[in-house]
C-alpha cells in the first residue's frame, strides 16, 4: 500500500464517496457518509478553523484506507486526535496499523505525544486499539430524535419549564452568526462547555474567543451547514444561562446535527436544557419543516443532558469509544 497526502482539489477525493460509503455501510449504517463538499471542507477549514490533514491508502491506485489528523493551536498543544479508516473489502491485511503508524511518526515530529484514535464500539475497534497501545478512555453516544414522532405532551412540559423554573429568562432565537452584541458574552458561554464530562480523558480545557467562534461559523457555512441558535437571558443581570445550537445540512436539508448545548454553571437547577432544546425543537419544525432528524452525542457519563434528550424522544443509536495513549 502507498500512502499519499490528498489535498482538497484532489481528484481523487470524489472518488472517496464509494469508499466512504463502504465503511459507513459496514461500521455505522444508521448513519450517511460526509458528502464530498464536507470533505473538502475538513481539509480546508476544520470544525472551527483548524483543518485537518488527509491521506489516502493506494492499493493498486485504489483507495483501501483514509487517515487524518487534527490539531489545535488554542488549547492541548501536546494533543493530536487520529482518524483511520479501512475499506471493509480491504481489512485484516495491515492497512490500518500502517496509517496508524503514519500519523504517530508526524505526531512525533510536531511534538505532539499525547494521541488520540475513536471508533464505534466492536471487538474489532477494541482489539485494534489495545493492540496497538491504546487505552479505553471515553464512551460517547450518538442519539437521534425524529421529528415525526416526537413524545407526547413535550411542548406543554417545555412550556410548563419555561413558566416557572425558567420564568426569569428570556429566550432569544437567531440563525446564522452570533451577532456582534452578544459575542462577548458568548465566548465566556462556550468555556462552560468545560463542565461536561470528559471521563477518563487526559485533555486540558478548550479555549474559546471571538476569533475561534467566526471560524467554527465560517467552516460550518462552507461545509453547507445552516446554523440556528437559541439563547437564554437573565431578565434581571443580562447575564447568558446557555446556549444550543443545531446545525441544518443544506445537500441534504432532511437532516440535522445537534453541536452544542451548555448551561452556565451559576444558571443550573432553571431546567434550561430542556427550554432550550425544547425551544430549539419548535424553531425547527415551524422554520425548517423538512427537518426529519437531529442527532445529538453525548459522553455517556453526562446524565443530566442524557436525561433531558430521552424526556425529548432522543433514540440510542450507536456508542463509540475514545482511545489515548502517550507516545515514546
Amino acid at each position: 500500500m502507498d500512502i499519499e497526502v490528498l489535498r482538497p482539489d484532489d481528484d481523487l477525493v470524489e472518488e472517496l464517496s464509494s469508499f466512504r460509503a463502504a465503511v459507513v455501510a459496514s461500521d455505522d449504517p444508521w448513519n450517511e457518509p460526509r458528502t464530498v463538499r464536507q470533505l473538502r471542507c475538513a481539509m480546508t477549514h476544520g470544525w472551527d478553523g483548524e483543518p485537518g490533514r488527509f491521506w489516502v491508502g493506494l492499493d493498486g491506485g485504489e483507495p483501501v484506507a483514509l487517515a487524518s489528523i487534527w490539531t489545535s493551536h488554542h488549547d492541548n498543544l501536546d494533543h493530536a486526535w487520529f482518524g483511520v479508516e479501512v475499506h471493509p473489502e480491504h481489512r485484516r491485511r495491515g492497512h490500518g496499523s500502517a496509517m496508524l503508524a503514519h500519523l504517530e511518526d508526524v505526531a512525533r515530529a510536531e511534538a505532539r505525544p499525547k494521541v488520540g484514535i475513536g471508533g464505534w464500539e466492536s471487538e474489532r475497534t477494541d482489539g485494534f486499539a489495545t493492540r496497538h497501545g491504546y487505552r479505553r478512555a471515553s464512551q460517547g453516544i450518538q442519539r437521534r430524535q425524529h421529528l415525526d414522532d416526537l413524545p407526547s405532551g413535550w411542548a406543554e412540559q417545555v412550556a410548563e419549564a419555561a413558566a416557572t423554573k425558567a420564568a426569569d429568562y428570556e429566550v432569544l432565537a437567531f440563525t446564522g452568526a452570533v451577532p456582534d452584541d452578544l459575542m462577548e458574552p458568548m465566548v465566556a458561554l462556550w468555556g462552560d462547555i468545560n463542565d461536561a464530562p470528559t471521563d477518563d480523558l487526559d485533555i486540558e480545557d478548550e479555549v474559546f474567543s471571538a476569533e475561534r467562534i467566526r471560524g467554527y461559523e465560517t467552516a460550518q457555512e462552507a461545509a453547507g451547514m445552516r446554523l440556528h441558535h437559541v439563547v437564554a437571558r437573565h431578565r434581571g443581570t443580562g447575564e447568558l444561562g446557555g446556549h444550543t445550537i443545531v446545525a441544518v445540512e443544506e445537500e441534504r436539508p432532511h437532516r440535522a446535527h445537534q453541536h452544542d448545548t451548555t448551561v452556565a454553571r451559576a444558571h443550573r437547577g432553571h431546567r434550561l436544557g430542556l427550554v432550550l432544546k425544547g425551544t430549539m425543537m419548535q424553531r425547527l419544525l415551524e422554520a425548517e419543516p423538512q427537518v426529519r432528524t437531529v442527532d445529538t452525542w453525548n459522553a455517556e457519563s453526562n446524565s443530566f443532558m442524557i436525561a433531558v434528550n430521552e424526556q425529548l424522544g432522543y433514540r440510542v443509536m450507536g456508542r463509540s469509544i475514545d482511545y489515548q495513549r502517550t507516545l515514546d
